[in-house]
């Protein structure tokens, strides 16, 4: 297959390459020791690929058009360490922060429409029980 310009795109090296780079080995990091503890980090990590191609011969004339392409995403992520210490392993998640304020922000929108009823009727009657002047 061919790519745009004509340059030569081996699929399988391609898809090789996606391959390597979705493995277990990218998943742990280097494990890291202070003091009599070790510390392994770990990743959370995700990915696709896909590719095509496309032969036409329009109107059977002695020209193709020969078209196509491949392609891979990577997602990786955080997800924390194990901490290995006395012959013990720990799992320490990774907290993300962004994640949780935008919990809390859910919760508190989520509040403020349910108490909305309770908060305009005590508006209401304490404009009624008010002294007039």
């Amino acid at each position: 297959m061919t790519a745009r310009g004509g340059c030569a795109v081996d699929v399988q090296h391609v898809l090789s390459g996606a391959q390597d780079a979705m493995t277990a080995r990218r998943v742990f990091g280097e494990p890291v020791q202070v003091g009599g503890v070790t510390v392994l980090p770990v990743a959370k990590i995700g990915g696709g690929g896909g590719g095509g191609s496309n032969v036409t011969n329009p109107g059977g004339q002695g020209t193709t058009s020969d078209q196509g392409g491949v392609g891979f995403g990577l997602n990786a992520k955080p997800a924390g360490v194990y901490v290995i210490r006395d012959g013990n392993a720990y799992w320490r998640p990774a907290i993300d922060v962004n994640r949780v304020i935008l919990g809390g922000q859910l919760v508190a929108i989520a509040a403020i429409w349910a108490l909305r009823p309770l908060i305009l009727r005590w508006a209401i009657n304490r404009r009624a029980l008010a002294p007039a002047m």
